[in-house]
């Protein structure tokens, strides 16, 4: 089974396109809810965290035999998380997704619900986007801008992969 992850900052589309995978008839899997991911306390004067004192990471155990379950065909994950890295060794491939700033600001400021709805957070995530967002760069083997609808990106990341 071929192993994708789907990663990049809060607001580049990534919960979009593995709705839009499933959509499709595609094993994927969004890791950033609570079966998949947790907060956890850190040091609170880590500026690289999403929110001061708390970081968003995998539940490495669960994430792991997801990614262990034999099978055929491609297996979607999408999320950032500051212990994804551990896992890698486990990934085929993994593809960011990036949009301009002005982009995430709207799409933030326009969610029911979920990280980045107040100024604070979508704040935040700009600093994150200027530190957090070249190292997923370096990660990644492919990058897709998000500005186009979630059907042309998602065409986009299942063409790469052929």
């Amino acid at each position: 089974m071929k192993r994708v992850l789907i990663t990049g900052m809060s607001g580049t589309g990534k919960s979009s396109a593995i709705e839009e995978l499933v959509a499709r008839g595609h094993q994927a899997y969004d890791l950033d809810t609570p079966e998949w991911s947790q907060w956890v306390d850190t040091d609170p004067a880590d500026t690289l965290t999403p929110t001061q004192g708390k970081d968003w990471v995998w539940r490495e155990d669960r994430v792991r035999a997801l990614l262990s379950k034999p099978g055929d065909g491609t297996l979607f994950i999408s999320g950032c998380a500051e212990n994804m890295r551990r896992l890698f060794s486990m990934i085929d491939v993994i593809v960011l997704l990036s949009a301009p700033v002005a982009t995430i600001m709207e799409r933030l400021a326009m969610r029911s619900g979920g990280y980045g709805q107040i100024a604070e957070e979508r704040n935040k995530v700009c600093h994150l986007i200027s530190t957090i967002e070249p190292l997923l760069r370096k990660s990644a083997h492919y990058e897709i801008e998000t500005t186009r609808s979630v059907t042309a990106t998602v065409d986009e990341i299942l063409r790469i992969l052929q």
